[in-house]
């Protein structure tokens, strides 16, 4: 166990760039001491997620933050990466070296995003968690273990996240370009101001390897047109609702009184989503008590991290989802 009066370091890895907390072990994980990020993503390769340039964006805001605050030494350190389940194992391999090696960091918890976007929303609670926003993943645990369902990326699942919808929103365009039937030409409208011509939409969309963002960008002017009692509008979010539901339902516990909690940027759009997708949940999971989510991913690091330090760490370890390394004795 780390000692109490050792530093904690949490941070949050994402598409938009790091965001990171310094703080000491024993105060309030709602009260971090200080926070900064980089708006630069961590690279991925061959190799998965980049460790090298993982620590090239790290480093500097933990001096800075340590140096700020004064906080120190930092025993444990909680990682929080998107597409650690998949892409992590170099960062696995070689992340709690190099943090004991720069900060003498002593345990390191590698945490998938999905995971800390749980920890943020729920705590150390059972239930699940939708976590939304460009794609889509859900997850539960009894806590006891892991269950996941999709995040599996915009070609291959994230269904009813941000990618999934505006894709649906531009074929749906694309059809009343076209005179095929399920076209809107409000939608048709949207993209046209949006993109410009739709003859060259595949050439502004295919070569992008930001592709999924540039499809979600589409995803609030269905919502703004399902808001308009758009019909197409209002099928494609309706559809997105149940995808979603699909997927929760595949992880949530399914005794007891789980809770149940909705985080991340796409429900930000507000009631035509949301509340086709409350319906779905009422309708499928009638057991699971519907929750405000208590915080986000960056919420979630410093949860499990000042848990950690404690020695009161209680959801499950797992070796893609979370995995604790001990890095040097006390």
């Amino acid at each position: 166990m780390t000692g109490a009066g050792d530093g904690i370091l949490a941070v949050d890895s994402g598409g938009s760039g790091l965001r990171i907390v310094v703080g000491a072990a024993g105060s309030a994980e709602s009260r971090p001491s200080a926070q900064r990020e980089s708006r630069e993503p961590v690279r991925t390769g061959d190799r998965g997620i980049d460790p090298g340039h993982f620590m090239e964006q790290l480093a500097p805001l933990v001096r800075a933050l340590v140096a700020e605050t004064g906080v120190g030494p930092l025993g444990t350190a909680v990682i929080g990466a998107a597409g650690l389940a998949t892409l992590g194992d170099a960062l696995r391999a070689e992340l709690p070296a190099a943090l004991t090696r720069e900060f003498g960091v002593r345990t390191v918890a590698l945490v998938a995003d999905a995971v800390t976007a749980y920890a943020g929303a729920l705590g150390p609670r059972p239930g699940a968690v939708v976590a939304a926003g460009t794609g889509l993943i859900a997850i539960g645990t009894d806590l006891n273990r892991w269950r996941r369902a999709d995040g599996w990326g915009h070609l291959l699942g994230d269904c009813g996240g941000g990618a999934w919808i505006g894709r649906a929103g531009l074929e749906a365009a694309l059809r009343a370009h076209d005179g095929r039937e399920g076209g809107s030409a409000r939608l048709l409208a949207c993209a046209e101001e949006l993109f410009g011509p739709m003859p060259q939409l595949p050439g502004k969309v295919y070569p992008r390897p930001d592709r999924p963002a540039v499809l979600a960008s589409f995803a609030p002017r269905v919502s703004a047109c399902a808001a308009d009692a758009d019909p197409v509008a209002v099928g494609i979010l309706r559809a997105a609702a149940r995808h979603m539901a699909d997927s929760v339902a595949a992880v949530c516990p399914p005794d007891g009184e789980p809770r149940l909690a909705l985080t991340g940027g796409l429900f930000k759009m507000g009631d035509p989503l949301v509340v086709p997708l409350e319906k779905e949940l009422a309708r499928r999971l009638p057991h699971a008590r519907r929750v405000p989510a208590e915080g986000d991913p960056l919420h979630g690091s410093v949860r499990i991290a000042t848990d950690l330090a404690a020695g009161s760490l209680t959801l499950p370890g797992d070796e893609r989802m979370l995995c604790v390394v001990n890095t040097k004795g006390d």
